[in-house]
């Protein structure tokens, strides 16, 4: 409940030089004010004004208020900001104490003790929502600027925390509301609202709209891969080279590599920041024909690595004379196991070879030393333009990383499909009207003006806790 006062410590709970516990309430100051005492050591947390930093020391807290018996625990600086100029739009203090494990549990604990009530994960973001601070969008963009890995992604997660998302939602809803309240008006009141010639230019507007939408549900594909990073996996024959690729990118010596052929028995994942956007890179056995048990186990790994992944990079060793085998044959039947992965070929050791032939294919093909550095920069602007077409470098771009977005966006275009349906069909205004509601519903659950207690609960739930 909003009139109760929430408490929980807001920084990763490890060593550091700073911890930070959040109150957020209607009594936030009442009860931080309490454990707090000036330099001076009296109590002024009621006396200051907001969006102040107060330095003091917080003690434990006492029943009977008598702040000379009170043992010291840290010295601190204590932030305050009232409502609703605040994050969650209520009082709100935060304790900055020093970063020890021990001692912001402590700070906590003695905050409790004088009536805060610990948090639930997401309770300040939910809080934040339920007060108009936020909207639903604007909330979830919270959780993903924490957890981005890439600039791409944060990039997109602050497009979203600022609205950018939310005021493309509004308009489009704006529009269909109008359409819907003129049907409704022209129904109620026919003799001074006409209808004549309106299917002809709702259909113009569907056209619109449906193509907006589908944009955004196109973004969908390349911000997961902002937000998650792509799966991408190394395939070749062995001794190719993908080690020495996998070591490259990671910029540290991470794999095994070796002159011997199948020192890789195993597959190897790492993240990697590539560029503007994230790679989930997983090094392989190489693919062959073996009667050994271990390295047939590695082959059938890769085999069902590249059957997950959403990049396939396959290393080709040109530096010998078997390589243009491998270039006419091996990797196009192995491409062909996989239809519908995007795939890059790299021919791998340029370096130290005497001649170059690259292969006649549809794939993109890269000449590469992992000695030299060469191929480096065109294998990562091929892979930004292959999965984001240019997207990452932009700043101003919608792009909706939620799934649930997608859902909803989904949702809306069945509807308006439905409009357009009944138009092609002759239908009456009043089925326009219901499956226009029905987009215009969809869109809101984006942005919570349609979302029940439940749902976002469920969404808040899944956030850390002081956030």
């Amino acid at each position: 409940m909003n009139n109760e006062t929430i408490a929980a410590i807001s920084t990763a709970l490890s060593e550091s030089g700073i911890g930070i516990i959040r109150v957020s309430g209607p009594e936030a100051v009442e009860i931080v004010n309490k454990i707090f005492v000036g330099a001076k050591g009296k109590r002024i947390l009621k006396n200051v004004a907001s969006h102040t930093i107060n330095y003091g020391h917080v003690l434990e807290f006492s029943e009977d208020g008598n702040t000379e018996s009170s043992l010291y625990i840290d010295e601190c600086l204590v932030s305050v900001m009232l409502a609703p100029k605040s994050f969650t739009g209520e009082d709100v203090v935060e304790i900055n104490c020093h970063g020890g494990v021990f001692v912001v549990k402590k700070v906590l604990s003695e905050v409790l003790k004088a009536g805060a009530r610990l948090a639930e994960p997401g309770e300040f973001s939910k809080r934040a929502f339920l007060n108009g601070r936020l909207d639903l969008a604007e909330a979830e963009a919270v959780m993903d600027v924490i957890s981005s890995k890439s600039d791409s992604a944060l990039k997109a997660s602050i497009n979203q925390l600022s609205g950018k998302v939310s005021l493309k939602i509004k308009s489009l809803r704006e529009e269909i509301l109008y359409n819907i309240a003129f049907i409704e008006s022209a129904l109620d009141d026919p003799e001074h609202i006409s209808l004549d010639g309106f299917p002809e230019k709702l259909t113009g507007l569907l056209e619109g709209w449906l193509s907006e939408i589908d944009k955004l549900i196109r973004s969908n594909d390349s911000g997961r891969f902002l937000r998650e990073g792509i799966g991408t996996v190394l395939l070749g024959k062995p001794n190719a080279g993908k080690s020495s690729v996998m070591n490259l990118l990671l910029g540290e010596d991470r794999a095994i590599v070796t002159d011997i052929a199948g020192t890789t028995r195993d597959t190897l994942e790492e993240y990697i920041k590539f560029g503007n956007i994230g790679l989930n890179l997983i090094d392989t056995a190489g693919i062959r024909e073996t009667d050994n048990t271990v390295e047939q186990i590695g082959v059938d790994r890769a085999k069902k690595a590249a059957e997950n992944a959403d990049l396939i990079i396959y290393v080709i060793d040109v530096s010998n004379g078997d390589s243009f085998n491998d270039i006419t044959n091996g990797y196009n039947e192995l491409l062909r196991s996989y239809p519908d992965k995007k795939a890059i070929v790299l021919l791998n050791k340029v370096d130290i070879a005497d001649s170059i032939k690259k292969p006649d294919t549809d794939y993109p093909v890269i000449e590469f030393s992992t000695v030299t550095g060469e191929g480096y920069e065109e294998l990562k602007s091929t892979i930004e333009e292959m999965f984001f077409n240019g997207l990452s470098s932009k700043n101003d771009e919608v792009v909706i990383t939620n799934i649930r977005h997608r859902q909803c966006l989904e949702e809306c275009k069945s509807s308006l499909l439905n409009v357009k349906t009944s138009l092609d069909n002759g239908m009456e205004e009043d089925f326009l009207s219901i499956d226009l509601m029905g987009a215009y519903s969809s869109l809101g659950k984006i942005i919570g003006e349609d979302v029940d207690d439940d749902l976002a609960t469920e969404i808040f739930s899944k956030f850390c806790l002081g956030k």
